[in-house]
């Protein structure tokens, strides 16, 4: 099924990006979120700290992974590079997930 989105309806937010910092796809959740920013520039919408992360993530392909809490609830945030077919660098992808209060952690070592 190459038409179907995977992450159309899953029940965490997830953006992409450009190299640009272009949004390419926000899911509903993402949208939901942020309303619909598809074509407007992630540096228009971002102060100069979160800009020079999205910049430094761009330019040396690496990812970003934080937790914040936003009305009382915890959210882990995962930010990576995508790779187009060749494997260049096509920009950014998030995903904005909601964390259980109980959320169990596990030691797998």
């Amino acid at each position: 099924m190459a038409d179907f989105n995977y992450l159309d309806n899953v029940e965490f937010a997830a953006t992409v990006c450009d190299t640009e910092g272009i949004v390419l796809y926000q899911n509903a959740r993402a949208i939901k979120r942020d309303g619909d920013v598809t074509g407007r520039n992630l540096y228009d919408c971002h102060g100069p700290k979160a800009c020079e992360m999205i910049r430094r993530m761009i330019e040396t392909g690496t990812t970003n992974t934080y937790q914040i809490i936003r009305h009382g609830r915890h959210k882990l945030l995962h930010q990576t590079p995508w790779f187009d077919a060749e494997g260049h660098l096509g920009g950014l992808i998030e995903l904005a997930i909601d964390l259980p209060d109980d959320m169990p952690v596990f030691d797998r070592g």
